[in-house]
This record gives structure tokens, C-alpha cells and sequence, in this order.
């Protein structure tokens, strides 16, 4: 009777272990697993076989390079719904055509679905990964295993690269704008998701902490709606702010509606700041000051980290493989 190989403990099975198991060659692995010439049918799917029953996948990477293949980059996406997060995957697939790269996108926002999740569905199909991963970035990179992953807004991130974003800059911004047009009460509107999402509300934290300001703080799901019935709530218990600073842009949209829903004027009564930039703060009225990134120029970043990271003119895990970006404050109507 043939024992089942061994398979590997705590990782994915690699080539080795394959090469191993059948007492062969990695190179015959190779062979046997891109249907090459040069080794004989029984070998072919004695290696195949052994590798099935390892869980072994190769790399797209390495076929890549024995098949001259395209390289695939997985995008991992938390909720294409937030106009964001379109932005951003427009600006990656943008720099990966210009390089003839095909981009697969994974949305894990819906249900109970994890950026881990969206990996482990990518993982296969690709030769890398871009994504906002957050605490997964480690079991990410793991899963990868020698293909780089680039992380966004973790700078915790154990990926082979990562860019984060200089929120305590972001927030002396808006607080010195405010603080300017003689805005004494502060109100932060805060998305109550946590993981990556509480740095940018710890940085405004420390940063009014910093200036003495007082603050309220308002949390709520990361949505129009939702902002809107949290601001509400707020006035509706009497509680008075005349300068807000928004989670993100959508946020800042409810706001907005909830300030003009309750008679409250803006600026006039309140000076409103959103944060990312995009284009729907151009659409509400008044239009509305925000914290812009330049999303083209994200997704650029993070293409050409990948690159570097593939081509190994970057070293995994290095300091030039982690960027720190800014905002920069879009003055509009609202404040």
C-alpha cells in the first residue's frame, strides 16, 4: 500500500516539497507542472498527482516566466460601493496597462468576507497583490508566499511593500484651517469600523489634544446615511459644534445634509471638511473643502513598488518599500 506524501505543517506545500516527495528534480517539477517536453508521461503524472494530494499551486509568477504569460496583479478591494475605492482601482489598472499587466479585482466588503478572504481567492490567479489588507497584511504575504503583496493605510504591515498616509498631517491641516476662520468647536466624525480606519481618528485626537481644542467625537458606519442620522442625533441632544471634520467624503456629504435638514447653515453655522477628494465633493452644495489625495497617484505608487518588488530592484520588507503619502487641502465652499 502507497502512503499519501507528508504535507508541509503550517505553510503552503512549495516546489521543494513536491520535488521531494516524487524524488525528482524542481526543475522536473517544473517540467511536469507547465506540461513541458523533456521528461516522460509517467513522470508527468507521478508529479502531478504527488502535487494534487500536496496542495501544491504554482506560482502564476513562475509560469510567467517559463511561458512568457502576462503578469496578473490581484486588487483587493474592501467596498467598490464607496466611490473611493472605484477611483483608486481605476488609477492601479491605469499604471498596470501601461505596463501590459491584467489586474484582477476582488471585492470582500460584502457579508462576512475579510481582506484574507479576497487573498486566498486571488492567490491562484496571480502573481501579486495590491490591497487595502489591514491586520491580514501579514497571513497575507504568508499565503503569497515569495510574491509580493503591497499593502495601503497599514503601516504595521508586515507585506513586502506598503504605502501609508500622514493623517496626523491631514489633521493639522483641517484643524489649522478651522482654527483660522475662528472655529472653537470641533466635532469629528468618525467611522466606528476601527482596524485601519482608527488612525486617522487617533491622529485628529492627538493633534487637538496637541492645540487644546475642544472636541466632540461622533462615530458612524462609514456612509452618507449613516453620518447623516449620527449628526442628528448629536443636535437633536442639543449638543453644538460650529467647525466638523469627516471620516471620508461620504460621511461629510450626510453631514452636510443633516446640518441643512436641522436650519443650520454652512459655513455660516459650520464649517464642514471631508477627506479623499473625489469628485462627489464637487456635486454637493455647498461644495465641499476636503483632504484630497491624489488618487492617480496612489495607484501609480503602488504599481511601481510592485514592479520594483518583481523585477527585485526593490528588496522585500526595505525601507524604500514603504512610501508615506499626504493630503493636501481642496479649500471649496464649505469651509
Amino acid at each position: 500500500m502507497t502512503s499519501r506524501p507528508a504535507a508541509p505543517t503550517g505553510r503552503r506545500a512549495t516546489i521543494l516539497d513536491v520535488a521531494a516527495a516524487a524524488g525528482v528534480s524542481r526543475q522536473t517539477v517544473t517540467r511536469a507542472m507547465n506540461d513541458m517536453t523533456g521528461i516522460s508521461q509517467a513522470t508527468r503524472e507521478r508529479v502531478q498527482r504527488l502535487a494534487a494530494e500536496l496542495g501544491y499551486t504554482p506560482s502564476r509568477f513562475a509560469k510567467g516566466l517559463v511561458q512568457g504569460a502576462r503578469t496578473s496583479v490581484g486588487l483587493a478591494i474592501p467596498d467598490l460601493s464607496n466611490p473611493y475605492f472605484p477611483a483608486f482601482a481605476s488609477s492601479v489598472v491605469e499604471a498596470a496597462t501601461q505596463r501590459s499587466w491584467n489586474v484582477v479585482v476582488d471585492d470582500y466588503g460584502h457579508g462576512t468576507g475579510s481582506a484574507l478572504d479576497a487573498v486566498t481567492r486571488l492567490g491562484p490567479q496571480v502573481d501579486a497583490v495590491i490591497g487595502y489588507l489591514g491586520q491580514h497584511s501579514d497571513e497575507a504575504q504568508s499565503l503569497m508566499g515569495r510574491r509580493p503583496v503591497v499593502g495601503l493605510d497599514y503601516p504595521e504591515s508586515g507585506a513586502a511593500g506598503g504605502i501609508s498616509f500622514d493623517y496626523p498631517y491631514a489633521a493639522r491641516l483641517a484643524l489649522d484651517h478651522l482654527s483660522s476662520a475662528g472655529r472653537s468647536k470641533i466635532a469629528f466624525l468618525d467611522s466606528d469600523q476601527g482596524g485601519p480606519a482608527a488612525s486617522r481618528g487617533a491622529a485628529v485626537a492627538a493633534v487637538v489634544a496637541e492645540a487644546g481644542i475642544e472636541l466632540t467625537l461622533i462615530q458612524a458606519a462609514p456612509s452618507a446615511m449613516a453620518a447623516k442620522n449620527a449628526v442628528q442625533a448629536l443636535l437633536g441632544r442639543g449638543i453644538e459644534f460650529d467647525g466638523l471634520l469627516a471620516f471620508n467624503d461620504l460621511m461629510a456629504a450626510g453631514a452636510l445634509k443633516a446640518l441643512q435638514n436641522s436650519g443650520r447653515s454652512v459655513p455660516g453655522d459650520c464649517a464642514v471638511i471631508g477627506m479623499d477628494g473625489i469628485p462627489l465633493g464637487e456635486l454637493v452644495t455647498p461644495e465641499l473643502t476636503t483632504l484630497s489625495l491624489d488618487l492617480r497617484s496612489v495607484g501609480r505608487a503602488a504599481v511601481d513598488l510592485l514592479d520594483g518588488l518583481l523585477s527585485g530592484s526593490l528588496e522585500a520588507g526595505s525601507p524604500a518599500a514603504s512610501l508615506t503619502l499626504r493630503h493636501g487641502l481642496v479649500v471649496r465652499q464649505s469651509a
